[in-house]
């Protein structure tokens, strides 16, 4: 169909345009015969005898068969001439993201309805008598007109009773570029992300002037290559749509703040359950973990927290959890040298244990030499072997030995570097730090919400606080498949060590096998991503959670999440509580929000603390 507004009558949507669109003048090359010198501020310029069209008028504009260059940039105009049969709704999405500044412009005709009809009408004659022929003449019915007739015939009927109406669509892009070489990459670009849609590009050649006016703000269709489209097809080139992540089953993580849905998700339906948060202090991260850990409780999922600062305390008494404490006095006891309680087929357990042992170590020892990790690695097997653990299975259920039996085996070998080795574990069997990880284990998980906190250890404690009770809820997680969450509070506490960091990436590789999702918090963008065990960590958790982020990390986030410039700029002025949602493939911004009855148990704002120690029913 021919469009009877060749120049104005379109409906253009323009995105994203390039800073140097401007009105070219017709022809091949042109150059003022007196190149006046431009002026920046248009009001001056006319003040100094040129008029509005020379101020802003580019100096020279070349055209080419196959591009315009208007001053120092390139512009390529392409038109799209084929579409794919169906298409999903934001089919366009990919192609107005792609990561490089493009003019994009639609052109939407409608076109009277008789008319449509009668060209319908005309047409599904003319196919039907074409198929009519094909069965005298014993050919085989070609299937594409077949197809064709059904589509002309299911338009026709929603024409009719008024459900579809009719438009013709123009649709082009203008790709600039600093060089001729540039241009040509980019333009591929765009075409093999086209191409991937099934969607037949071609450039506009001999006519760039006229494509690249058709893509700047003006509203005037020079091109004018149009495709018939109904309305169900014309909505679906809507570019700019916003993923739901909304189910019938899981916990209500936010309100999507581009279209007020819920994003309402179960994490144990992906891939695995692991989740990575970052964000600023304060900006609402652990607010937002409480709130999904208590939601989880009511879905039937244990909850296992690792505590650095207490804050967890208030949400523990009023869900009936256990809250554990470690410090020189408390009563809790977890003892390093404890085995598993259950043997998986082919593991070797002791052995798996040495393992852990050797990463332990060096936290607490620093950097040793091969001899010395020689000489203690046999030391832990001498130990285990005076206690009667063996690498037979049936001894592995005997009482396991202490810190203070290791430390007694490295003096027993009398060598230089084993009692160098003794020495430095003497603090925490003889020193300072004696009763904390030298007694046999006295606890257990057995509340679906238990916490341990090890806020009243000193911070060069904390690590190995941190390894040691992870280890301990690792091996208790293998006896019993449930459905468990394990929040790992400030993670990049663990990060600070490769051989912490690496045991904190086997759980997260091996905890989908046992039912269980890790979640790992911090707000150390930096030590947490400089790592490949953390970008690691981050590609293997299925759902990531980015809330206000500081200027400082943004480009370390945006490279490691792809984040386009829009979605930086969100994290940098989010409010608390506000951010972007990633689950598996789909990401959606997030606002996280709190009935009054979760805010009072849940929050940690001081002045909200205070209120609620006050008057517990006034905080709203």
């Amino acid at each position: 169909m021919n469009n009877p507004n060749n120049n104005t009558g379109g409906e253009s949507i323009v995105v994203n345009h390039a800073e140097n669109s401007a009105v070219p003048d017709a022809g091949s090359q042109v150059q003022a015969p007196e190149v006046k010198p431009k002026v920046a501020d248009p009001n001056l310029a006319i003040s100094q005898g040129m008029n509005l069209l020379d101020a802003i008028a580019p100096q020279t504009i070349e055209e080419d068969f196959d591009y315009i260059k208007i001053n120092d940039i390139y512009f390529r105009t392409v038109f799209v001439g084929g579409y794919p049969r169906f298409v999903a709704p934001g089919w366009l999405e990919p192609v107005v993201n792609i990561d490089t500044s493009l003019d994009i412009s639609f052109y939407v005709y409608p076109v009277d309805g008789k008319t449509v009809l009668d060209d319908l009408r005309r047409k599904i004659a003319e196919m039907e008598a074409e198929m009519s022929t094909d069965i005298e003449r014993g050919k085989i019915v070609d299937p594409t007109t077949q197809a064709k007739l059904e589509d002309a015939q299911t338009l026709q009927e929603q024409l009719v009773k008024g459900i579809e109406r009719f438009y013709e669509f123009s649709f082009y892009i203008t790709i600039p570029a600093n060089s001729v070489e540039e241009l040509n990459h980019i333009t591929k670009q765009v075409e093999a992300q086209l191409g991937s849609l099934l969607i037949v590009s071609k450039h506009a050649l001999l006519d760039q002037e006229s494509g690249f006016l058709s893509t700047a703000p003006f509203g005037m269709d020079r091109l004018n290559i149009t495709r018939n489209m109904d309305t169900t097809s014309v909505a679906t080139t809507f570019p700019l749509t916003s993923t739901e992540l909304s189910s019938d089953r899981g916990v209500l993580y936010g309100i999507n703040s581009q279209n007020e849905s819920f994003i309402i998700f179960d994490r144990f339906s992906l891939e695995n359950a692991n989740m990575t948060i970052f964000a600023t202090s304060g900006a609402g991260k652990s607010y937002f973990v409480k709130l999904e850990a208590l939601r989880s409780l009511m879905t039937g999922t244990e909850v296992i927290v690792i505590d650095p600062e207490s804050e967890y305390k208030p949400l523990t008494t009023a869900v009936g959890g256990e809250y554990i404490s470690f410090s020189f006095n408390a009563p809790a006891k977890i003892n390093p040298f404890d085995l598993a309680q259950i043997r998986e087929e082919g593991e070797n357990q002791l052995g798996q244990k040495i393992l852990s042992l050797h990463s332990l170590l060096k936290v607490i020892m620093g950097a040793i030499t091969p001899t010395q990790e020689a000489l203690l690695d046999r030391a832990f097997v001498m130990t285990y072997r005076n206690k009667g653990i063996t690498m037979d299975p049936d001894t592995q259920s005997r009482e396991p030995p202490l810190m203070e039996d290791l430390y007694k085996t490295l003096i027993g070998m009398e060598s230089p570097e084993a009692l160098d080795l003794a020495a430095r574990i003497e603090k925490f069997v003889r020193g300072s730090f004696v009763g904390i990880f030298d007694k046999q284990t006295n606890i257990n998980i057995n509340n679906p919400f238990t916490v341990f906190s090890v806020k009243d250890l000193q911070d060069a404690l904390r690590p190995i606080a941190m390894f040691i009770i992870l280890d301990f809820i690792w091996t208790r997680v293998k006896k019993d498949l449930k459905k468990r969450i394990l929040i790992a509070e400030e993670a990049w506490q663990m990060m600070k060590y490769p051989d912490t960091a690496q045991f904190l990436w086997s759980v997260v590789k091996r905890a989908r096998k046992y039912y269980l999702g890790l979640t790992t918090i911090t707000q150390d963008v930096e030590d947490f991503l400089s790592q490949d065990i953390g970008k690691a960590i981050v590609t293997n958790s299925a759902i990531q959670v980015l809330l206000k982020q500081s200027p400082a990390a943004i480009d370390k986030i945006g490279e490691v999440f792809y984040l386009s410039q829009g979605e930086k700029q969100l994290l940098l002025a989010a409010n608390v509580g506000e951010g972007i949602f990633f689950a598996g493939p789909h990401h959606a911004p997030i606002r996280v929000v709190a009935s009054e009855e979760e805010n009072r148990i849940v929050t940690t704002k001081p002045q909200e603390v205070i209120k609620i120690n006050t008057n517990p029913y006034e905080v709203k």
